[in-house]
Protein backbone atom coordinates (compact mmCIF):
# COMPACT_ATOMS: atom_id res chain seq x y z
CA UNK A 1 0.00 0.00 0.00
CA UNK A 2 1.28 3.49 -0.85
CA UNK A 3 2.10 5.77 2.06
CA UNK A 4 1.31 9.49 1.94
CA UNK A 5 5.04 10.19 1.58
CA UNK A 6 5.19 8.06 -1.60
CA UNK A 7 1.86 9.23 -3.04
CA UNK A 8 2.08 11.56 -6.06
CA UNK A 9 -1.32 13.13 -5.22
CA UNK A 10 -0.28 13.75 -1.59
CA UNK A 11 2.90 15.43 -2.80
CA UNK A 12 0.82 17.75 -5.02
CA UNK A 13 -1.60 18.45 -2.17
CA UNK A 14 1.24 19.38 0.18
CA UNK A 15 2.94 21.73 -2.30
CA UNK A 16 0.89 24.96 -2.56
CA UNK A 17 3.21 26.21 -5.32
CA UNK A 18 2.72 23.15 -7.55
CA UNK A 19 1.68 24.35 -11.01
CA UNK A 20 -0.60 21.42 -11.93
CA UNK A 21 -3.78 22.19 -9.94
CA UNK A 22 -6.48 24.10 -11.81
CA UNK A 23 -8.48 24.29 -8.58
CA UNK A 24 -7.46 24.10 -4.92
CA UNK A 25 -9.22 24.56 -1.60
CA UNK A 26 -8.72 23.24 1.93
CA UNK A 27 -10.20 19.81 1.18
CA UNK A 28 -9.57 18.96 -2.49
CA UNK A 29 -7.69 20.01 -5.59
CA UNK A 30 -8.20 19.36 -9.30
CA UNK A 31 -5.81 18.72 -12.17
CA UNK A 32 -6.07 17.93 -15.87
CA UNK A 33 -5.71 14.20 -16.51
CA UNK A 34 -2.30 13.42 -18.01
CA UNK A 35 -3.89 10.83 -20.33
CA UNK A 36 -7.28 12.36 -21.24
CA UNK A 37 -10.13 10.16 -22.45
CA UNK A 38 -12.34 13.13 -23.45
CA UNK A 39 -11.83 16.78 -24.44
CA UNK A 40 -12.53 17.67 -20.80
CA UNK A 41 -10.90 15.21 -18.40
CA UNK A 42 -10.14 16.49 -14.93
CA UNK A 43 -9.30 14.70 -11.70
CA UNK A 44 -10.77 15.90 -8.41
CA UNK A 45 -8.53 14.68 -5.59
CA UNK A 46 -8.86 14.86 -1.80
CA UNK A 47 -5.92 16.56 -0.07
CA UNK A 48 -6.06 13.91 2.66
CA UNK A 49 -4.51 10.56 1.81
CA UNK A 50 -7.09 7.79 1.88
CA UNK A 51 -5.55 4.44 0.97
CA UNK A 52 -8.81 3.03 -0.41
CA UNK A 53 -12.54 3.73 -0.54
CA UNK A 54 -12.77 0.83 1.92
CA UNK A 55 -11.42 3.29 4.51
CA UNK A 56 -13.97 6.02 3.84
CA UNK A 57 -16.18 6.53 6.86
CA UNK A 58 -18.36 9.22 8.41
CA UNK A 59 -15.32 11.42 9.02
CA UNK A 60 -14.67 11.68 5.29
CA UNK A 61 -18.23 12.68 4.32
CA UNK A 62 -17.34 16.40 4.06
CA UNK A 63 -14.37 15.65 1.80
CA UNK A 64 -16.30 13.25 -0.44
CA UNK A 65 -19.16 15.75 -0.68
CA UNK A 66 -16.74 18.55 -1.57
CA UNK A 67 -15.51 16.46 -4.50
CA UNK A 68 -19.02 16.67 -6.02
CA UNK A 69 -19.32 20.41 -5.34
CA UNK A 70 -15.95 21.01 -7.03
CA UNK A 71 -16.90 18.75 -9.95
CA UNK A 72 -19.90 20.99 -10.67
CA UNK A 73 -17.72 24.11 -10.43
CA UNK A 74 -15.19 22.66 -12.87
CA UNK A 75 -17.93 21.47 -15.23
CA UNK A 76 -19.30 25.02 -15.27
CA UNK A 77 -15.82 26.50 -15.89
CA UNK A 78 -15.23 24.02 -18.73
CA UNK A 79 -18.64 24.66 -20.30
CA UNK A 80 -20.02 21.12 -19.99
CA UNK A 81 -22.67 21.59 -17.30
CA UNK A 82 -25.59 21.74 -19.72
CA UNK A 83 -24.33 19.34 -22.39
CA UNK A 84 -23.48 16.75 -19.74
CA UNK A 85 -20.50 15.10 -18.14
CA UNK A 86 -19.61 11.89 -16.39
CA UNK A 87 -18.16 11.43 -12.92
CA UNK A 88 -16.22 8.22 -12.25
CA UNK A 89 -14.42 6.92 -9.17
CA UNK A 90 -12.40 3.76 -9.76
CA UNK A 91 -11.56 1.54 -6.81
CA UNK A 92 -8.81 -1.08 -6.90
CA UNK A 93 -6.87 -2.92 -9.55
CA UNK A 94 -9.86 -4.55 -11.27
CA UNK A 95 -11.37 -1.11 -11.94
CA UNK A 96 -8.22 0.23 -13.60
CA UNK A 97 -7.29 2.54 -10.73
CA UNK A 98 -3.70 3.60 -11.35
CA UNK A 99 -2.93 5.74 -8.29
CA UNK A 100 -3.94 4.34 -4.89
CA UNK A 101 -5.50 7.55 -3.60
CA UNK A 102 -9.24 7.88 -4.33
CA UNK A 103 -9.99 10.50 -6.94
CA UNK A 104 -12.90 11.44 -9.19
CA UNK A 105 -12.67 11.71 -12.97
CA UNK A 106 -14.80 14.38 -14.66
CA UNK A 107 -15.21 13.63 -18.37
CA UNK A 108 -17.09 15.71 -20.91
CA UNK A 109 -16.91 17.77 -24.05
CA UNK A 110 -18.14 15.00 -26.35
CA UNK A 111 -20.87 12.37 -26.54
CA UNK A 112 -19.82 9.64 -24.13
CA UNK A 113 -20.85 6.05 -24.81
CA UNK A 114 -23.09 4.11 -22.46
CA UNK A 115 -21.38 2.38 -19.59
CA UNK A 116 -21.78 -1.20 -18.82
Amino acid sequence: MTTPKECVFCNMAQDPTHSAPVYRDGQVFAIKDANPKAPVHMLIIPNMHIASLAYVGPGQVPIMGQMFVVAEEIARREGVTLSGYRLVINQGDDSGQEIPHPHMHLLGGKKLGAMG
